[in-house]
């Protein structure tokens, strides 16, 4: 059985392609509104020995997206209406599809009508390989299997990283600042340990 994983080349979706490998043959799956950023989930897909493509998102997902965080002022609730959009775009042909959320995640977090919606729509399951998994047991997985890079600025392949972008190009840097007051680590995966 075949399992698409919304892949960004961090650890926790590299996690998430890693414990489903016992039981799916797993493909990672990078979604980009039409930037080179995806090369870094590409090279971490490599790395870590899983096949990998690119799907790509609307313009108007874009839109979506940043008209929801300036309605609101924080970003929670367009990634969240990004991320749906790109378990959908994976979701294509049905199957399985994953991510690497985590237990403790608010953002992206697909609320329970949204997920069985998804998988009914579009005849898929939907699983959350890390849905169990605190912070520190995720850490120590990782430090199992991966090597990473971590740090505030660390290039990747999340949609966050467009979204900036966008915000920047039509709003200004203050728009982001207002939207993102806080940043949070980021990282990448450089290489598996083990196999």
């Amino acid at each position: 059985m075949k399992v698409r994983v919304l892949y960004s080349g961090g650890q926790d979706s590299s996690l998430s392609a890693v414990l489903l490998e016992p039981f799916f043959d797993v493909e990672l799956v990078t979604c980009s509104f039409g930037s080179a950023s995806w090369r870094h989930a590409g090279r971490a897909a490599e790395a870590i020995g899983f096949p990998f493509r690119v799907l790509k998102l609307s313009p108007e997902v874009m839109e979506g997206c940043i008209d929801l965080m300036l309605k609101y002022g924080y970003p929670r609730y367009g990634i969240n209406y990004v991320h749906l959009k790109a378990l959908e775009a994976a979701a294509k042909g049905g199957g399985y599809v994953a991510d690497g959320t985590r237990r403790d995640d608010h953002s992206p977090a697909l609320t329970m009508a949204e997920v069985k919606s998804l998988e009914m729509r579009l005849d898929v399951q939907y699983i959350r390989p890390l849905a169990g998994y605190g912070r520190h047991a995720i850490d120590a997985l990782v430090k199992q299997h991966f090597e990473i890079v971590e740090g505030p600025a660390i290039e990747k392949s999340d949609y966050e990283s467009e979204i900036r972008s966008s915000i920047i190009e039509k709003y200004g840097k203050e728009t982001v600042s207002r939207l993102f007051p806080q940043e949070h680590p980021q990282s990448r995966v450089m290489r598996r340990l083990q196999k």
